[in-house]
């Protein structure tokens, strides 16, 4: 996939509202960018002082509208969660390539980890009730977007690392589970790479079309520079494999490309 145009704009911040512990949900006022923007891709933030800006995941889409979410991580996402309302942000987007090929009448599950769950937010709105949301954190501390999701999706499974809400178990886990059950047409998934990894591991063993939404530190976000470059197969290579720009060719690509 390759990822489509995208444009520049000086976004009203709207809404500004802590989630989880460590976290922000931020909505601005983006007409343009709304217009373009599909499921799976990131804004391109510039943050006060910094030369590369910061990319975040779309959280939700809408009319003229853009919600983020994104969790402090370091000085240039401190700088952004002290923005409030009424101020406004310089983004560039849409960004990357999005989920495609999507069929609203098929049952997907959406396995989300930590921080990988937003983008996977809209999603549960277009499958709705066919969706199945596995969504996993390290406790209940890091919890978001629960309810979201249950507006939106047919069932939603909360998974934690210490058992603190939902259930003690891995997103894989439970993934495997309700493979085996039957009935899964397609699977979504956003997280760290060792949940992407088992994910791609099922979903290949059971030969369900699976796409991955990557999780990758980006410099330039607009596939000029080699910082996200990452490794996919490539069968006209005597190597068999190349290197791809996740800023460019993904965020999603389809697990049958990716090399862990």
């Amino acid at each position: 996939m390759i990822s489509a145009v995208h444009t520049m704009e000086f976004c009203e911040i709207l809404r500004v509202v802590l989630c989880g512990d460590n976290g922000r949900d931020v909505t601005v006022r983006a007409p343009r960018m709304a217009k373009l923007a599909m499921p799976g891709q990131f804004l391109h933030i510039a943050c006060e002082g910094f030369t590369l800006r910061r990319p975040i995941s779309i959280c939700e889409i809408g009319v003229d509208t853009l919600r983020f979410v994104f969790e402090v991580r370091g000085r240039g996402t401190d700088w952004l969660a002290q923005r409030r309302e009424g101020e406004t942000l310089d983004i560039v987007g849409p960004c990357g390539a999005g989920f495609y090929n999507l069929d609203a009448s098929r049952h997907a599950v959406l396995v989300g980890g930590g921080i990988g769950c937003p983008p996977l937010l809209p999603l549960a709105g277009f499958f709705g009730g066919n969706a199945t949301a596995i969504l996993g954190f390290r406790s209940e501390k890091q919890l978001i977007l629960q309810k979201d999701f249950e507006e939106k999706a047919g069932s939603v499974l909360i998974t934690t690392d210490d058992g603190s809400v939902g259930r003690k178990a891995f997103t894989t886990e439970v993934l495997a589970e309700r493979i085996a059950a039957g009935g899964v047409d397609c699977i979504f998934a956003c997280g760290p790479t060792p949940m992407l990894k088992g994910v791609q591991k099922l979903a290949l063993e059971s030969g369900i079309p699976c796409q991955l939404s990557l999780e990758q530190r980006m410099a330039c976000g607009v596939g000029a520079c080699l910082a996200c470059a990452t490794k996919v197969q490539d069968a006209s290579r005597e190597d068999g494999f190349r290197y791809a720009h996740v800023c460019k060719y993904g965020p999603v690509m389809d697990a049958k490309e990716v090399i862990f």
